[in-house]
Formats: structure tokens, C-alpha cells, sequence
């Protein structure tokens, strides 16, 4: 299994490009299966989900390849990946596949607009939390749908098709408010989406979809308004920057001291994070070329954040802040409300040396003068990168295990953060490549 080590210590300096955002470029992929047409996908990141899942849809019949190597193109580019659902030929999603990504769970909307039926696999739990699909059901239930559970499945029927309803989402949910705006795009008549999910996400999933041929309006407000159509066709888009990318390696820059401009990239996909990361007495200036981020020898402030749905400070980037904060002058409060057992990350950061005390869903972190390097493991996603962005800062060696977690959501890591001075390298594990 692949390590990642690093030698804290090196200020950040040059360029980090940043790469198309995994959380639209999963819903863009599933998106393919409402077309019998080509659908191309530009500035697509290379992650390990994104070609889980593309192999996930080639089980209901999806065909797709990838562009090669372009001449003078940079690696560190977005890959381009066209995708074609001539024929839906399987409409189940069997364990086996969706429980080794959640996100497979969203086809179920699609294939019930298209094929009127669909058997998908609940997923089960997750390490940060259990993520109910209640959303999902109900929300395709008030469309039509006729959907039972039996031995752990999902099992859906429409046998006139969707139909357009109103819907208020419980609670705001960006994996439900994608999947009912792709169920919503081929029901009869009108679907309005209230309450639901703002993300700059949901907003290039809209964004595809009309050029798609559907007519969706209000993405990126809390009411989105979808009035069904026939049939949608093939079309071209750009998958947006990845917001969280963004905000994880402006934390490290700040972190730890340096001068780097991100680029690819846009203040208006999180701007919040950008206003908490400036409070602490970073610098963040928006150019043409993407974001600058700065900061000298100043002491970082502590600032207090909430999580909450877009526009406020993203739940993704809850981890990464705390690992900044354990080097503040001060005392911050962070509160997760968006997840049960986001905190995990917290007694692999103490073994760096930092300062934290939970109470219920808020964390407590007291700034240290120091961290010293240790051995880490990561246990989700977000809190593997926490890791590396307090390895960065410790003194001597840090060694993260289970870097699998950081390949599902960060395209070239190491080689990014190398480019800028830093000392990272992966160490690969017997029988890994």
C-alpha cells in the first residue's frame, strides 16, 4: 500500500494549476446515461473515482475513450472523456459496483427518465457519516416513481415515465438535488426543486444539461425549475475548477509561508474559504491568471468558522482549516454541521503535535509553536490532505499511510506541491506499481 513522505519545513513558491472539479465531474459522467448520443467532457480530472466510475457505467452499456497526449500539453492538464449510452442494456447497479463508490448510487435518475425502471444498490454507510438516500427516494417518489426496498436495493418503476411535481428538499442535499434535476430533465411537464443545493457544482451540472437540450432554470439558487423534454442530445463541456483543490492548497501556501499563484481557477467558487483564509493575515488576490496567495513570517490569527451548504465555508475544506489553525496565535473554534464523524483526522493531527479538544461538533484547537513529524494515517478523504498540509509544516519527516483516500480526490499531489519547493515523495508498497 503507497505511502506518501514529506520534510517539513520548505516555504511554497511558483505555480499550482488547478484541475476540473471531481465533485461535477462524477455527476457529469452519470449524466451520459440520458443520451443515446456522444457526450465529451473536457478538463476532466485523472482520479482514481473518475475511472471507477466511468468502468461502474460501462456495465449499463456506456462506451467512452480518452484523448491522447496533445502535443506541447502539460500532464497536469484536464484529460478529455467521451462517453456514449447508445443502448441501455442492464438498468441494475449491483452491490459490488455502488458500494465501492457512493456517487454510483445517482444513476438511479437517469435510468428511471430514460428506461422507466431502474435496480440500484443501496450503498450503505461512510467513514464521516451514514449519508442516507432518503432524499433520493423521495424525491424521485414525488416525480412518480414507484420505488421499494428489497434485500438492500432500490428497486424503481415508472411505467409512463416521470412526471414533473414539487419538491422541497428536508434538507439541502447536493448529491439528491443532482440526481432529480437529471431525472427532472426527461418527466412530463414542470419540476420545481426547492431547497435545494446552491453548489457551483449543481450549477455545471445545469450547465451541461442545457447544452444537452434540457430547459433548467435557477441553478445556483435555492428554487431550480425544470420543464421536461423528449429526448437530450450529445454536446461539449468544460468541467468547472475544483473549488476544494483551490482551497486545500491556499491553506498549504499559507501554512507554510510562501508565495503561489493557483491557476485554472476562480475566487467565485469559495469565496468564503478566501475570506477566512485572508482573516488569518493571508494575503489572496484575485488576477488574470487565476489567485495569488502570500503570506510572510507573520503569525497566522486564529479565526472561528462554521460549516454550512454554499455559499458558506465548505464542509470539504473543514479539515484542512483545522490543520492550518493548529499553527495560530491563538485559540479557534471549528464547528462541523454538515457530517457526524468529521473529526477524525483530529488524533492524527495530535500526533503531529497540535492542540485540539472536541466538544460534541465543535473543535477546540489551540495554536502550537511547532509540529513535529511522525508517522500519520489517513482516514477518509478530506483528512488525508490535512495531513500532508501539517506535514508540510512539521519539523523532520511525516509519513502518511493509506494515501488510496488521497487519490480519490487529488490529481498529482506530490509532483504539484514539488513544483514549488517542497520535499514530498510517494513510497510505493510491495506489489503497487
Amino acid at each position: 500500500m503507497d505511502k506518501i513522505r514529506i520534510v517539513g519545513g520548505n516555504r511554497l513558491e511558483g505555480v499550482i494549476p488547478i484541475s476540473g472539479a471531481k465533485n461535477a465531474a462524477l455527476p457529469l459522467i452519470i449524466a451520459s446515461l440520458l443520451t443515446d448520443e456522444r457526450l465529451t467532457l473536457e478538463n476532466m480530472p485523472r482520479l482514481r473515482d473518475v475511472s471507477l466510475l466511468t468502468r461502474i457505467l460501462t456495465n449499463h452499456g456506456v462506451d467512452y475513450s480518452l484523448n491522447g497526449k496533445r502535443p506541447g500539453e502539460d500532464h497536469l492538464a484536464g484529460q478529455t472523456i467521451h462517453l456514449t449510452a447508445r443502448e441501455i442494456v442492464d438498468t441494475r447497479a449491483p452491490y459490488e459496483l455502488v458500494s465501492q463508490m457512493r456517487a454510483s448510487f445517482w444513476v438511479i435518475g437517469p435510468l428511471l427518465a430514460r428506461c422507466h425502471e431502474a435496480k440500484v444498490s443501496l450503498p450503505g454507510g461512510c467513514a464521516i457519516g451514514t449519508r442516507p438516500v432518503d432524499l433520493f427516494i423521495s424525491g424521485l417518489q414525488a416525480l412518480g416513481a414507484q420505488i421499494d426496498i428489497e434485500a438492500g436495493y432500490a428497486v424503481a418503476k415508472a411505467p409512463g415515465g416521470l412526471v414533473g411535481a414539487r419538491y422541497v428538499f428536508p434538507k439541502v442535499s447536493v448529491g439528491a438535488t443532482h440526481t432529480l434535476m437529471m431525472a427532472a430533465t426527461l418527466a412530463k411537464g414542470e419540476t420545481v426543486l426547492e431547497n435545494a443545493a446552491r453548489e457551483p457544482e449543481v450549477v455545471d451540472l445545469a450547465d451541461c444539461l442545457i447544452a444537452m437540450g434540457a430547459n433548467i432554470e435557477g441553478a445556483g439558487t435555492s428554487t431550480i425549475r425544470i420543464e421536461g423534454v423528449d429526448r437530450l442530445h450529445g454536446a461539449t463541456h468544460r468541467v468547472v475548477p475544483d473549488r476544494i483543490e483551490t482551497g486545500t492548497y491556499a491553506m498549504a501556501v499559507a501554512m507554510t509561508g510562501g508565495d503561489v499563484t493557483l491557476t485554472g481557477t476562480s475566487p467565485d467558487l469559495l469565496s468564503n474559504a478566501l475570506d477566512v483564509l485572508a482573516a488569518t493575515g493571508t494575503t489572496v488576490e484575485a488576477g488574470p491568471d487565476g489567485i495569488r496567495i502570500a503570506r510572510g513570517s507573520q503569525p497566522l490569527r486564529p479565526v472561528d468558522v462554521v460549516t454550512e451548504p454554499f455559499p458558506g465555508f465548505p464542509t470539504d475544506l473543514q479539515a484542512q482549516f483545522m490543520a492550518l489553525m493548529t499553527r495560530a496565535s491563538g485559540v479557534s473554534r471549528i464547528t462541523e454541521t454538515i457530517f457526524e464523524n468529521r473529526f477524525m483526522h483530529v488524533a492524527e493531527l495530535s500526533r503531529l503535535g497540535a492542540r485540539i479538544a472536541i466538544d460534541g461538533r465543535t473543535a477546540e484547537v489551540t495554536g502550537v509553536d511547532r509540529l513535529i513529524g511522525a508517522p500519520v494515517m489517513a482516514t477518509d478523504l478530506r483528512a488525508s490532505v490535512s495531513l500532508v498540509i501539517g506535514g508540510l509544516a512539521a519539523e523532520g519527516e511525516t509519513i502518511v499511510s493509506r494515501v488510496y483516500h488521497l487519490d480519490r480526490g487529488f490529481e498529482r499531489l506530490e509532483e504539484k506541491l514539488t513544483r514549488c519547493g517542497a520535499i514530498v515523495e510517494r513510497i510505493s508498497g510491495e506489489g503497487m506499481r
